[in-house]
């Protein structure tokens, strides 16, 4: 039987870090863009219920596949169990992400002049 992966994406949105698992994660037919699909929750059979991985599956429900951009993804890790997905604030008041540009200076994705 093959081994099952699941991955721990942490990302950035709308000034939230967002960690959510899922079964497969790649960089996707959008250039720029890390494909997440397969999204893994906890069980509805347990008897305690998280209140903040249920709003997760709320603002999820019916993704097939997300794109996420990828200067917002914080990291990737594969994981050998599930955790919690959760949201949380982002944290570092004073410190910025340094600009990053997906093309090189005068527009030209080729790199030609």
């Amino acid at each position: 039987m093959a081994a099952s992966h699941i991955f721990r994406v942490v990302f950035v949105n709308q000034g939230k870090v967002y960690e959510i698992y899922a079964r497969k994660v790649s960089h996707g037919g959008l250039f720029g863009f890390v494909e997440v699909e397969e999204l893994v929750f906890g069980e509805r059979s347990s008897v305690v219920l998280d209140p903040a991985e249920e709003r997760m599956k709320a603002e999820f429900a019916g993704v097939k596949r997300s794109y996420l951009p990828l200067h917002a993804v914080i990291r990737i890790d594969e994981v050998r169990k599930q955790g919690v997905s959760k949201i949380s604030a982002l944290e570092g008041g004073n410190v910025a992400q340094f600009p990053v540009t997906l093309y090189p200076a005068g527009g030209d994705p080729g790199g030609k002049r």
